[in-house]
């Protein structure tokens, strides 16, 4: 029996794709490179991404009517093409970031976005190429904190794969889930949609060359925690608190998650936020609401640097609320403290740059 193109073909053409109930001729799906030669044929069939829920079946079921439909005698080599490019792997998600660090709080109401999103509009401000992820899919803010709320966000073909092109302002390259959601109402996700759609921010955008990729992670510990443990390095942790002895106990939880065995990211210190008030009118004052050094006492029990005390000044909830993080202005007292951080943070990085090994992911035993 003597095999030509057309009757490949039309075997092929008994196929349906279940994606979309066309054969894979209609659907396109056949490549343009059939060889034939004697009973050997070979070709290759398009998917959109090599994940395809119905790659195998759909090949499987090529082998079968090529067999019956064309010859039992023939010898069948199906390559599989993709026209999306893959994820990359865990681990592998920012090849092009240098440190990421995650900005953690024990509890809510701290200030940890306000910390993070400040960090990394001083760290830009000092001529580092720094991006901003905000990681608490449940409660986003930090779209309000750069007044970017009716942003849009676009993607665009890179390398095979859509990427997502992060917003930018004062320098930092910005991704929030508050892009994607509507702002008044609540996100309601289950645990493995929060996790997908962080997973989506990080790996599937375009943050290309930083110094610092800065997370605002949820308060506490969660889900979205262990997502991103497991597929970023992340090269140290950054925890926020209150002097109060609630907040403190919160915090003390949220350094032990980091030195857990299984997880080893480094502590590169704490940061003690609403440390003092000062009237606008009193520069020289400080008032203590919260208790006082609580922070700086924690860190030396544990250890660890006391990166920075930010203290409460009228301005910094103003300042967020208007778009505007105070970090941008260095001549205001909270500027000044912000910049300052952001110092005390690289020198902190680099120290555990040198000191220790780079960061690997947490691998979960199935």
């Amino acid at each position: 029996m003597h095999l030509y193109p057309k009757l490949i073909t039309d075997a092929l053409a008994t196929v349906r794709y279940p994606g979309t109930g066309k054969n894979l001729v209609e659907a396109g799906m056949v490549e343009d490179d059939l060889r034939i030669d004697g009973m050997n044929v070979s070709f290759s069939l398009i998917f959109e991404k090599s994940t395809d829920p119905f790659l195998k079946s759909v090949v499987k079921a090529a082998e079968k009517a090529l067999l019956t439909y064309a010859s039992p005698d023939i010898k069948a080599d199906i390559r599989v093409k993709t026209i999306q490019a893959d994820r990359p792997e865990p681990g592998k998600m920012l090849p092009g970031v240098k440190n990421v660090i995650a900005v953690s709080s024990g509890k809510g109401g701290v200030g940890k976005s306000t910390v993070a999103a400040n960090l990394a509009v001083a760290l830009a401000a000092q001529g580092y190429k720094v991006g901003l992820l905000d990681a608490d899919i449940f409660g986003p803010s930090v779209p309000k904190m750069f007044h970017l709320e009716a942003e849009q966000i676009f993607a665009e073909m890179r390398e095979g794969r859509q990427m997502l092109i992060p917003a930018m302002k004062y320098g930092v390259k910005i991704l929030s889930i508050g892009f994607f959601v509507n702002p008044d109402t609540a996100t309601l996700w289950r645990g493995g949609m929060a996790s997908n759609a962080l997973k989506q921010l990080v790996a599937d955008a375009l943050w290309e060359d930083l110094d610092y990729f800065i997370l605002d992670t949820p308060p506490g510990t969660s889900d979205i925690h262990l997502t991103l443990l497991q597929n970023l390095a992340i090269t140290g942790a950054v925890i926020v608190s209150t002097p109060q002895n609630v907040a403190l106990a919160d915090a003390r939880k949220g350094i032990d998650m980091y030195r857990n065995e299984k997880v080893n990211v480094p502590i590169l210190g704490l940061v003690e936020n609403m440390a003092w008030f000062t009237p606008a009118e009193l520069p020289d004052h400080k008032y203590y609401l919260f208790g006082r050094e609580g922070v700086k006492r924690l860190a030396e029990e544990m250890q660890v640097p006391l990166l920075g005390q930010i203290p409460i000044v009228q301005s910094i909830c103003e300042s967020g609320d208007e778009g505007e993080p105070v970090a941008v202005n260095a001549e205001t007292m909270t500027g000044q403290a912000f910049r300052q951080l952001a110092q005390a943070v690289v020198e902190a990085t680099e120290r555990r740059n040198s000191e220790l090994p780079p960061t690997g992911i947490v691998e979960m035993k199935k």
